[in-house]
């Protein structure tokens, strides 16, 4: 704890004028000096015998004076001032760490519940690295599945992702069986240690409890002679359990998902089975998309809003006729106009689900042309969205190298000039760049016959 700073406390009129009243008034001159001895407070008398002012078993200053009787006095003055002034300045410490400590929750709980799993355990991390010392923090989940435990996320000792737990970490099996928190500072006593750390003194660990279920355990240890306490564990117990829930919703959030997108791509293989001639279409321009978007650096959601909308690009050809779908021949305009509803059907379709409307501009919008001349708005430019404008290259590259009753596909060398000729005029020319990228790293490649 630092020393209380007397000279800066006498430097309050009020505190001086406290002081010079009660010296008046018993007619004494004293001299006041600081924990080094150096006088702070009327003139130099130090030649008469001094009275040290202690606070909590420390020497705050000194009182000289000729009358020690009269100078005590004074002593027990400053000695109530100090001790008032210093529990008033910890109150207001304690205060302030108190508001910090419900603001950072706050914030914390905040952005946990907009994470995935990897997120959340990374994000505690840093929250625990930043609060409480630490060498090392290991996040440990139970796997779903095969029901061992696995290191999720860390910082220290290096580790590996998706690793199972030593089966002689008794400590933290401990932890999942009793649902109870703990700190072992003498790691060295007991095998607690997780991932055969070397040289932990102390350690502290809190299961991940949601819903009555323990889905983990966090820990963190440090390799010095520092003892966690009971405030390290009671905060540290709040951060795991706020993240705690954020991680079982996350996981139940990405198991809905997972369902979510096999019913989407179930319905968009029902839909194109009604076109027996555009088989695996679907499949190839998600393909294509997401080889597109991985070399344009587009963010995790962007990606999920491209691999839906380009799965349920031509969901609208469900009200398209079946005699147009299947015509066996070159279409006429008045079929190919009823084809060029299907944008509009399908915007009309997924508005209905709340979960698919933020994919409906890259579903309504794949066949308008960066040129402007497309359908069905005649949108132009950036004005279209990006996920559309990435599906316009990968749909038309695959209906190019496809075969149709009408005509051969195209080879792929072919195909490619083709793409590279629309360029800024059909296509936009950084999508397309990408797309050219994509080829030379091969994650686009000629379609292997019959697929």
């Amino acid at each position: 704890m630092d020393l209380f700073n007397l000279r800066k406390f006498l430097q309050k009129k009020d505190t001086i004028k406290l002081i010079d009243s009660l010296t008046d008034s018993m007619g004494i001159k004293v001299c006041i000096a600081d924990s080094t001895d150096t006088v702070i407070y009327g003139a130099d008398n130090r030649n008469h015998s001094g009275l040290p002012v202690i606070v909590n078993d420390a020497t705050v200053g000194w009182v000289y004076g000729q009358d020690t009787t009269k100078s005590a006095t004074i002593v027990t003055l400053l000695h109530h001032m100090v001790k008032t002034e210093m529990e008033r300045k910890a109150l207001a410490t304690e205060t302030l760490d108190k508001y910090n400590e419900i603001t950072m929750l706050y914030d914390f709980v905040e952005k946990v519940n907009t994470f995935n799993v990897k997120e959340i355990s990374n994000f505690l991390i840093n929250q625990v690295l930043a609060q409480i010392k630490a060498d090392n923090v290991f996040v440990i989940l139970k796997n779903e599945i095969s029901g061992r435990l696995e290191i999720a996320a860390g910082y220290g000792t290096t580790y590996n992702i998706g690793i199972e737990l030593p089966q002689k970490t008794e400590t933290i099996c401990d932890i999942m069986l009793s649902g109870k928190a703990a700190i072992i500072n003498d790691c060295h006593s007991k095998s607690a240690c997780v991932l055969d750390i070397d040289n932990i003194n102390s350690m502290i660990c809190a299961p991940l409890k949601a819903k009555e279920k323990t889905l983990g355990v966090v820990t963190a240890s440090t390799k010095d002679s520092y003892n966690y306490c009971a405030d390290d564990l009671r905060f540290f117990c709040t951060l795991v359990s706020q993240a705690a829930f954020a991680i079982d919703n996350a996981r139940l959030y990405e198991s809905l998902k997972g369902a979510f997108i096999k019913t989407v791509h179930t319905l968009a293989e029902t839909i194109e089975q009604r076109d027996p001639y555009t088989g695996g279409h679907t499949k190839r321009v998600m393909s294509y998309s997401i080889a597109i978007a991985e070399t344009l650096m587009l963010s995790n959601r962007e990606r999920e809003r491209l691999e839906l909308a380009s799965v349920l690009h031509d969901i609208g050809k469900i009200g398209v006729s079946d005699n147009v779908l299947r015509k066996t021949s070159k279409l006429t305009d008045e079929e190919f106009e009823e084809i060029k509803t299907h944008p509009a059907s399908g915007q009309q379709i997924l508005s209905y689900i709340e979960e698919l409307r933020d994919i409906i501009p890259g579903v309504k919008s794949h066949h308008e042309r960066f040129d402007g001349k497309g359908y069905p708005d005649g949108l132009k430019g950036t004005d279209i969205d990006l996920i559309a404008r990435i599906i316009a290259v990968a749909d038309s590259f695959d209906a190019m190298t496809s075969d149709r009753p009408y005509r051969k596909g195209l080879p792929f060398e072919a195909a490619l000039a083709e793409v590279k000729k629309c360029s800024g005029t059909q296509f936009d020319a950084d999508v397309v760049e990408a797309f050219f990228k994509a080829c030379s790293e091969n994650k686009i490649r000629p379609a292997e016959p019959g697929k």
